[in-house]
């Protein structure tokens, strides 16, 4: 049997049906990407999987050989623990070990009695083994390569987790979550807060791991490095293919095609079988192969029709701009509470620019970005934006986490001007129809609160648009989408992206913060 089967299982999420009669199945060194637009229901799965949801149909087997461990972005750390301490908890049954083999150390100092000194013995030896097989005295160099690798000590290793952003505090949960080495590891999009750099790393650490994974990620170029399998949730069916996001893909485009070549010839079948039976059903003569052929339609099993996949229609307005120079920046100096993160920077952007802002994670991109408009205080230096110039500001991270309303109660709150029905058409054409409207933010997959920041900035008329990981939880249709609305926006952009591809198609200048001499 495989780690995991979900066999034969429908789940709904409210009102709406997810999947209906399919199967998932997990097997020894599999790593499988799991794929899907927004809301197809990747996230639910995960959490089936995780045993946070029961089944609404369906058999649930978990192999209990194997541990499964699950990369919740959005769990809280408590507590007054350090990067090192909390990286260290990973450790936390070797340390166990450590401590019981010191108790029976000290025990060892002080008895006498031969028979008790032999049961020490064997047992002080059996917990240095132990330790040593699960190289216990490497714990340090372990913590501090993986660390490396993702990029965590970049912001210090005696840094408080619970001060940490919500995009450090993800890469201190993966790093914790790779040293405690499961035999399952369900990750789910990893790759959102890391730079090429941490993304190759982790490219490299999942390629030599001999776990299982389930990955879910919409950067389709790290996929395509990593899995052995996908399974695509499309329709309320989970479809598995063997091979790389590319292979599997061309798979599915295959299938897909096929699928519509039968449809359409059965659908060709049943026309011409209807109009026989309509013509000669009635006639004496040929009234008994009517029937014949009536029961033939019957019997028929019927090919299910195409989806159609809704695609988002992102469009930005413009408000007019008649200036050239959009932004001049003279050596400025971000960071906070007085310590730089930067050297001072100059840079001017102009009108129509598409500037994209690259660097390692951490190095303060997105400290420059709240800087320039005004969210954060400079350290020195100046940052001008020209007059009439509007800003529409995607921030990173999704904060509905207490959130209780709608997107529609958000939306208006943000627009109380526009009729209810405006709102929900604007919501719908971003990807979210009128069932996710209605529903709490909160309870929404990453994707679809991501709509949701879309939707606020194409209801605001503006020339400039600084974006910090806009395709960040996007599915790869909503990705392109997006880029689209930014080619057609007549205004300027300022955007930060881990995607190399998404700034290759997109920016015409782009400035490395790695390279401030």
């Amino acid at each position: 049997m495989g780690i995991i089967e979900i066999n034969n299982f429908s789940q709904n999420y409210g009102d709406k049906a997810l999947f209906e009669d399919t199967s998932f199945v997990l097997n020894p060194n599999e790593k499988i990407g799991l794929t899907g637009v927004n809301g197809a229901g990747k996230s639910t799965l995960l959490k089936i999987i995780m045993g946070q949801v029961l089944l609404d149909k369906g058999t649930f087997y978990k192999n209990p050989r194997y541990r499964v461990e699950y990369l919740d972005q959005h769990a809280e750390v408590r507590g007054e623990s350090t990067v090192k301490e909390y990286l260290s908890g990973a450790y936390k049954h070797l340390f166990d070990a450590e401590a019981k083999l010191n108790k029976i150390n000290e025990q060892l100092a002080v008895e006498t009695n031969d028979e008790k000194l032999e049961r020490l013995l064997n047992q002080s030896g059996d917990l240095f083994e132990y330790l040593t097989t699960n190289n216990f005295y490497a714990i340090d160099s372990e913590i501090e390569k993986v660390a490396a690798g993702l990029g965590v000590n970049a912001f210090g290793m005696d840094t408080l987790v619970k001060t940490l952003s919500g995009g450090q505090r993800a890469k201190v949960m993966l790093a914790k979550l790779l040293l405690e080495s499961p035999d399952v590891m369900v990750l789910d999009e990893p790759t959102n807060f890391l730079d090429v750099n941490h993304i190759e790393w982790l490219t490299k650490f999942i390629n030599s791991s001999e776990r299982a994974f389930i990955i879910v990620s919409h950067d389709t170029h790290f996929l395509n490095n990593v899995v052995t399998h996908i399974c695509d949730v499309d329709n309320n069916k989970i479809n598995k293919y063997v091979g790389n996001y590319e292979k599997c893909m061309a798979t599915k485009e295959a299938k897909r095609i096929q699928h519509e070549k039968n449809y359409e010839q059965q659908q060709r079948e049943i026309k011409k079988m209807e109009d026989y039976i309509a013509r000669n059903k009635a006639r004496a003569a040929t009234a008994g192969m009517a029937h014949s052929r009536e029961k033939m339609l019957n019997r028929m099993e019927i090919i299910t029709p195409p989806s159609e996949q809704v695609k988002p229609t992102f469009s930005f307005k413009y408000k007019d701009f008649a200036g050239n120079l959009v932004l001049k920046v003279e050596n400025l100096c971000v960071g906070y509470k007085g310590k730089p993160l930067l050297k001072p920077i100059s840079f001017e952007v102009e009108n129509g620019d598409r500037v994209a802002i690259t660097g390692f994670n951490g190095i303060g991109k997105s400290t420059l970005l709240k800087t320039i408009i005004g969210q954060l205080e400079k350290i020195s230096g100046t940052s001008v934006l020209s007059k009439n110039i509007v800003v529409g500001y995607y921030e990173q991270e999704n904060d509905f986490h207490y959130y209780e309303g709608t997107p529609l109660n958000f939306v208006s709150a943000m627009f109380p001007k526009l009729n209810e029905k405006d709102v929900r058409t604007t919501l719908s054409k971003c990807g979210l129809n009128s069932v996710l409207c209605r529903k709490q933010i909160k309870q929404l997959s990453g994707g679809e609160q991501s709509k949701i920041k879309i939707c606020t900035l194409v209801l605001k008329p503006c020339n400039l648009l600084i974006l910090d990981e806009p395709t960040n939880h996007l599915d790869v249709f909503a990705i392109d989408r997006l880029q689209e609305a930014i080619s057609e926006f007549e205004g300027t952009v300022i955007f930060v992206s881990h995607s190399k591809e998404f700034v290759r198609d997109v920016a015409t200048k782009v400035i490395n913060l790695e390279n401030l001499s």
